[in-house]
């Protein structure tokens, strides 16, 4: 069984309805959710000229394998209607990978951790909500070191 931090945000039409949705569609498909952080309303990274999102990080345990599970989400994100035309752009549903276990996992369809996860609060917040003292792998730093170190920066 593998420990596997994903986050979740919308940012389009029925937000936390779409949060929801997305947590049923992982609950059924990917593995047992054993905990989620609080929702967080956010301002967009990257492009900024959108609506605000909603965030939140979920701790799951699945049998499915990083490569496996980053085709589930997609699959999920595209059913509920996920149109990706513009990076970073507005978006019904967004699941990503923060963190598979402490793997490193360098793959042309997956990269974990996550590469901008420690230049986001909206990640970092939850992260530290759930999970203060997760060390990660690359960095080597808690989640709540890093969290501090975005807040100074």
């Amino acid at each position: 069984m593998h420990t596997v931090y994903i986050s979740s945000g919308s940012n389009l039409g029925n937000r936390e309805g779409f949060l929801s949705k997305a947590e049923e569609e992982i609950a059924v498909r990917a593995g047992h959710i054993e905990a989620a952080s609080q929702i967080i309303e956010t301002t967009p990274w990257g492009n900024t000229n959108q609506p605000r999102f909603l965030n939140r990080v979920l701790r799951v345990k699945t049998q499915l394998s990083p490569l496996f599970l980053i085709e589930c989400l997609l699959d999920i994100e595209k059913r509920m209607g996920r149109n990706r035309q513009e990076k970073w752009g507005p978006r019904i549903i967004d699941l990503d990978i923060l963190f598979f276990d402490d793997q490193i996992i360098n793959d042309p369809g997956l990269c974990v951790p996550h590469p901008y996860l420690h230049e986001r609060e909206f990640v970092l917040k939850p992260m530290v909500e759930l999970a203060p003292g997760f060390m990660h792998p690359v960095l080597k730093k808690t989640m709540s070191e890093l969290l501090q170190e975005l807040r100074h920066a």
